[in-house]
């Protein structure tokens, strides 16, 4: 199959849905299919407000349309709310074509925490953005259940995975991890507000708190925080390694809707510790984390658990059912073009 797939998050931006998208097209590759990706990297962009390292396409439905015509596309995705993504989906409404949307973040959350507004306004566009969709992949049964109480839908679900090859328990620990007091807290992902960073290394546990990656929050939080080891973006056998020589896997966030980082610190062996929110409750086991509101207290519980049943739980999850889910997901041009409305 001819799968197209719009979205306005692709190199060299480093967050989930990146990531998610990059091991998905790779996956259906190698089941035969064929895969086209519009990006921002095939158009002039700006940077986006707050986010400079965010590249905003400047583009129009007719750009997009015409990648979409070139391609001969037999199934579209959009992945994202933004320029690239609007305008993916005003040719399919135009030109009757039916598509699949996928809800990746929290964006009425992130929005509202950066705009002090109410998350209630940004929903309005979600609704109104995801209407016209034939289906809305979710990658959790809270997120579907959101999806669901704010008339968005209908729903099927997208799970996550892990590249067992590259994240796994029998790596060296990163070289930055030899002599700092044990235990190793670590968070990794973008360092900006909605992230709630902040909270955790305000935590008062002993030890050594450390973040791998880089964003707006950096500088400040590096400031008011020199006890803390700020290691900056890692990829690759170095991210894995920061993983692997960790005690405890800190995700501080309350409005991701999966958290990747999770599974991929769990296939490297190392428990986590979380906020009982959306995200973790749907992917954590008690037997290699641990949920608490006081995440001082999850980390202490997590930091207790068998590793090896860490790395065995992480080892579950696949980037091949995941593939496998989104494209039982998607409906062929010719099918499902009941909902197309402006």
């Amino acid at each position: 199959m001819r799968i197209a797939i719009a979205t306005d998050a692709w190199t060299p931006q480093v967050n989930g849905v990146v990531r998610t998208l990059q091991a998905v097209t790779a996956e259906l590759g190698a089941m035969g299919h064929e895969v086209c990706v519009i990006a921002p990297d095939q158009f002039r962009t700006v940077p986006c407000p707050s986010y400079p390292e965010i590249r905003l396409a400047l583009t129009t439905h007719a750009g997009v349309g015409r990648r979409l015509a070139e391609f001969g596309a037999e199934a579209i995705h959009i992945a994202t709310e933004g320029p690239i993504g609007l305008a993916a989906r005003r040719h399919c409404i135009g030109r009757r074509l039916a598509f699949t949307t996928a809800y990746h973040t929290q964006f009425p959350d992130y929005v509202a925490e950066r705009t002090r507004m109410p998350a209630d306004w940004f929903w309005r566009y979600i609704r109104w953005f995801h209407a016209p969709s034939a289906v809305v992949l979710a990658s959790t049964p809270s997120v579907e259940a959101i999806l669901e109480t704010r008339g968005v839908g209908p729903v099927r679900r997208w799970g996550r995975g892990v590249d067992l090859a590259l994240f796994h328990p029998d790596r060296s620990p990163h070289p930055a991890f030899a002599g700092l007091p044990r235990p190793i807290q670590l968070y990794v992902g973008r360092v900006a507000v909605e992230k709630n960073i902040a909270a955790f290394l305000a935590c008062d546990t002993p030890g050594t708190k450390v973040v791998v990656g880089d964003g707006p929050a950096r500088a400040g939080l590096s400031r008011s925080c020199p006890d803390v080891r700020f290691l900056g973006a890692l990829h690759g056998e170095e991210l894995a390694a920061a993983y692997a020589g960790a005690d405890v896997f800190v995700f501080p966030s309350r409005t991701d809707t999966f958290g990747l980082v999770m599974i991929e610190a769990l296939a490297c062996g190392t428990p986590v510790a979380a906020y009982p929110v959306t995200g973790p409750i749907d992917i954590l086991d008690p037997t290699c984390g641990a949920m608490d509101d006081d995440l001082a207290t999850a980390i202490e519980r997590a930091a207790a658990c068998d590793r090896a049943t860490s790395a065995a739980y992480g080892a579950t999850f696949g980037w091949r059912r995941s593939a496998e889910q989104f494209l039982g997901a998607l409906v062929p041009q010719g099918e499902g073009r009941g909902r197309l409305a402006a």
